[in-house]
């Protein structure tokens, strides 16, 4: 048999039959985290966005600016035949047919430098990258999606349409490399993915910016529609790819574990049914334990931490008080969970004690988002 090695065309067997590699050929080829919208750790919709943030459908973040009232989930609505399970949706519930010149509602995915150091950035060897993705809407007509260079504060911007109205539609799109500005490599935002859905004048009164340059606020998002202007509006994206090639190839399915696992480096939520236990730890005196907490996945950063719901701590005899909690010395892999003011200061220096979830509503989130 022959075998070329450039991963374009595969195995060639001496029977004339060929396995084809062209497709994926090299593992983790998509620089987009959760493409496919499976992953949805926060629930799966949030009702009444006004504001920036993330919602529903890990990874996938809101930039927002005085664009309507929107409903994010994660939908069952997928092209046919393509292999895919769900897509990320938005929803207009409140219109704003008259955008102010500052209104922008984008879409992004932010991604670390240190995943990024392969694209050559800033080089003279800098790589073409290819975005493609699945898309339906009601609202025909152009649409803009941007690369943004957080580092040096450049960003290119191509247009797509869209022809059908409640039809999926696959686009592709092909953006030169940036012979300037490198990346830094480290675990901050270097390049965001960006998908306009709304873009007021400040945005879009200047000349369509299709090649690398410094930003321009007028240049990014010219021509975008305003998907804002009726609450019958929507639209859904899924199999978003963004991977150093001239062209798309088909889009890569990762196990669900794996990509669990890549969304809780940034994102982790961990629920707790009753009489579930949190971890043991040990009381320093009378009214106070301590315990650790680790995360499923080392963060990204150190993380922010919440907690809500009821819990216990068992003493030495197996009896359970309330107290109050508070989080210590939080790492990227852990964090020490003290509880204060154990109610009647029943505990035993030394001694162990379990932390106990006292209803189905207990839940930890840990926030290491870029």
């Amino acid at each position: 048999m022959s075998i070329l090695l450039d991963g374009t065309q595969g195995i060639d067997f001496n029977d004339g039959s060929n396995q084809s590699t062209a497709a994926t050929p090299y593992a983790r080829k998509n620089l987009i985290i959760n493409g496919d919208m499976r992953i949805a750790q926060r629930g799966t919709s949030t009702a009444s966005i006004t504001s920036s943030g993330y919602y529903t459908v890990d990874r996938w973040r809101l930039d927002y600016g005085t664009a309507g009232t929107w409903t994010m989930s994660q939908d069952t609505d997928v092209p046919t035949g393509q292999g895919f399970a769900t897509s990320m949706k938005w929803d207009c519930t409140t219109a704003n047919g008259s955008l102010s010149a500052g209104s922008a509602m984008i879409i992004n995915q932010r991604i670390e430098g240190q995943n990024l150091q392969h694209l050559k950035k800033g080089t003279s060897n800098a790589e073409s990258v290819t975005l493609s993705f699945w898309v339906k809407s009601n609202k025909t007509g152009t649409y803009i999606a941007e690369i943004y260079d957080n580092d040096n504060t450049r960003q290119i911007s191509k247009s797509y349409t869209i022809a059908s109205a409640d039809t999926w539609e696959k686009k592709t799109l092909t953006f030169a490399g940036d012979t300037t500005g490198t990346l830094g490599n480290d675990n901050d935002t270097s390049l965001l993915v960006n998908l306009w859905l709304v873009a007021g004048t400040d945005l879009t009164s200047g000349t369509l910016n299709t090649s690398w340059a410094s930003v321009t606020a007028a240049n990014r998002a010219v021509g975008q529609v305003n998907l804002a202007d009726n609450t019958a509006n929507y639209i859904n994206i899924t199999g978003c790819q963004l991977e150093v090639n001239d062209s798309a190839s088909d889009f890569e399915f990762v196990p669900y574990d794996m990509e669990l696992a890549r969304c809780q480096r940034y994102y982790e939520v961990v629920r707790y049914t009753l009489g579930s236990l949190l971890t043991v730890g040990q009381a320093i005196n009378s009214a106070t334990a301590i315990g650790d907490l680790d995360w499923t996945v080392t963060k990204r950063a150190v993380p922010t931490l919440s907690l809500t719901g009821t819990v216990y701590v068992w003493n030495n005899i197996s009896t359970s008080f309330t107290a109050s909690y508070s989080f210590y010395y939080a790492s990227v892999n852990k964090v020490r969970l003290d509880a204060n003011s154990v109610s009647t200061s029943p505990l035993v220096a030394g001694y162990a004690s379990a932390y106990y979830a006292a209803d189905a509503s207990v839940s930890i989130k840990i926030d290491a988002e870029l």
